[in-house]
């Protein structure tokens, strides 16, 4: 969109004017209900709704309007992730259950960061086209913060659970109050309680974690001896007028849970190849499944320190959580080191590594299987769980789904209307058509060409409203700070150098000048990450004041077994890194 006309949108909007009607002329519009684009259209907006689309040349536009040029572009809706966590940050500490390491950041700093930063990481789901989450399993107080962000229009919006109803807790989980994401199903008698324990923080719906262990003859019974309870939930859901999302990875769990009326499958099955009874039953009962194939290889690659980030990751996650994922490399060298070690061993395991195989293949089958018989499959990341980052994992989820067989239409269905027939919203949003809300993503190439092209975004409108992606993440000294850090620890010199202004200046403290210039930066910086394969750097210690970022700095892989220990002065000017000083 023409510069100009984008800061007088925004600017039109900032200064209350919601109702003024916009037109997006010449544009071709995806529609998802019947899997064509549709060129020359014209739509138009007034306030938070669609009002009209119709083909260009029928639509007569007053002088003076606020017009749109959409010609040689691409209109979708805006884009739904049907399964977040926010009470996951997508880093490194964010699970004590599945990887303890409290020792070096306690759970309670996790929990409020959490809080914190909340707004932006929906900051960041909007800039990426996302207008729309879904949160199977969150807490009281995230319940009480999304209700606190609901009246910001240029957000997404958030449909949430209350803490999952579970018939396993863990107990790291235990005793948090009001932070706790688990309450335990013991018996019938818990059912009701536990529905109506929710219900005065007005939850979107409710999410059931259906868990059982052992070998397979003992979770079929245990699936069945929990049945009752889990019959119960169901119930007192859907007599409070709400739906039920259920964990069940297991088929004969799945089934069990779909028979007794749950609504919203969160993952795909694991254990086995569905059978066309299975899929048959899913369509019958209009279930919904969310695949989320990517976030168990995210845990295991965590677990095996191979995990990369590649420089569209780097540069569009929040740099705290998604850097929280390089300290491995130096918790290797503490009191962890052994359980780290351990764990590293496992997972490059054969035999682990050919059972992890085997069930990607198995989700890979399954959900070809689904979307071929007819099941309503909807996109979903798993954001928040370790390695799997909010907003920048949805595209990584998305060709994924590509690559286990759907084609680019069902994937764009799935991350459109399908998610929004989970909770009965696909007349509110969904599709682009008259009545619906203004939520949608203009995008500069075709996604059915490539998907690819779902990253090369124009516009975002979100209720109407356009979103200065350049702007809805707020820049701070500390997030810069943050980013080139993750980016020199990714070696990837792209993520690296793109906080930095085109003229930094690099000196010796206190005047020395040593390098002018970004490009004089990427002949230094791209040749250390290449000649230093173990490059590592550990902020020790970090300030910030007003526009100013002093990082203590411990860096390995320069030499072997030594640790370069240094202090980087970082200055800050037009949201960009202008001068750096550095002291040995």
């Amino acid at each position: 969109m023409n510069k100009k006309l984008r800061i007088i949108l925004v600017a039109l909007f900032c200064a209350g004017n919601f109702n003024a009607q916009i037109y997006i002329q010449n544009v071709t519009v995806a529609d998802v209900i019947h899997k064509k684009m549709i060129p020359s259209q014209t739509v138009v907006m007034t306030g938070k709704t669609i009002i009209t689309v119709k083909p260009s040349k029928q639509v007569k536009i007053p002088a003076n309007s606020h017009v749109i040029n959409g010609e040689g572009k691409y209109l979708i809706p805006g884009m739904t992730d049907a399964h977040v966590h926010f009470f996951q940050s997508g880093g490194l500490y964010t699970r004590p259950d599945a990887l303890d390491l409290r020792k070096h950041v306690p759970y309670e700093k996790e929990i409020s960061w959490s809080h914190k930063n909340m707004e932006d990481q929906l900051q960041r789901y909007l800039k990426m086209g996302i207008t729309s989450v879904i949160d199977p399993g969150a807490t009281y107080n995230l319940l009480k913060i999304r209700d606190s962000l609901k009246n910001i229009e240029r957000l997404p919006s958030v449909y949430m659970s209350g803490p999952l109803i579970t018939t396993y807790e863990p107990e790291v989980f235990k005793n948090l109050n009001k932070n706790e994401p688990f309450r335990l199903l013991t018996s019938i008698d818990d059912a009701k309680k536990l529905v109506q324990e929710q219900l005065p923080y007005k939850p979107d719906f409710i999410k059931i974690w259906y868990i059982v262990s052992g070998d397979a003859q003992k979770k079929k019974e245990e699936t069945k001896k929990l049945e009752p309870s889990i019959k119960a939930v169901i119930d007192e859901a859907h007599k409070n007028n709400l739906k039920i999302a259920i964990h069940a990875t297991e088929r004969f769990t799945a089934e069990i849970a779909v028979q007794n009326g749950a609504d919203f499958l969160v993952h795909n099955i694991e254990d086995e190849i569905v059978s066309e009874d299975f899929i048959k039953l899913l369509k019958s009962k209009k279930v919904i499944v969310s695949p989320t194939l990517t976030v168990m290889d995210n845990y295991y690659d965590t677990y095996g320190q191979k995990k990369v980030y590649n420089t569209y990751e780097l540069e569009n996650s929040n740099p705290q959580s998604i850097g929280s994922m390089y300290d491995l490399k130096h918790l290797t060298a503490t009191s962890d080191s052994v359980m780290l070690s351990k764990r590293k061993a496992r997972f490059s395991d054969p035999k682990v590594k050919a059972y992890i195989s085997k069930t990607d293949s198995i989700r890979n089958v399954n959900l070809k299987k689904l979307a071929e018989g007819g099941v309503m499959i909807a996109a979903g990341t798993d954001a928040g769980n370790i390695g799997t980052q909010h907003a920048s994992s949805f595209i990584a989820e998305l060709k994924a789904m590509k690559e286990s067989g759907m084609n680019e239409w069902q994937i764009l269905q799935s991350a459109t209307i399908i998610p929004a027939k989970i909770l009965n919203k696909e007349n509110e949003y969904g599709s682009i058509e008259t009545g619906k809300t203004a939520d949608f993503v203009l995008l500069n190439a075709n996604p059915v060409e490539n998907l690819e092209n779902l990253t090369n975004i124009d516009l975002v409108m979100k209720n109407g409203l356009p979103i200065d992606r350049e702007r809805i993440v707020k820049v701070t000294p500390e997030t810069l700070a943050q980013q080139q850090v993750n980016g020199y620890n990714a070696r990837n010199i792209e993520a690296f150098l793109e906080p930095y202004a085109e003229d930094v200046e690099l000196y010796l403290f206190p005047g020395k000048l040593i390098s002018k210039g970004k490009e004089a930066m990427r002949k230094t910086y791209s040749n250390m990450f290449e000649k230093y394969p173990d490059l590592h750097c550990e902020i020790k210690q970090r300030i910030v004041n007003l526009n100013t970022v002093i990082d203590k700095e411990s860096v390995s892989g320069l030499r072997p077994g030594v640790k370069t220990e240094a202090t980087a002065i970082y200055e800050i000017k037009n949201d960009k890194i202008s001068k750096v000083y550095f002291t040995y």
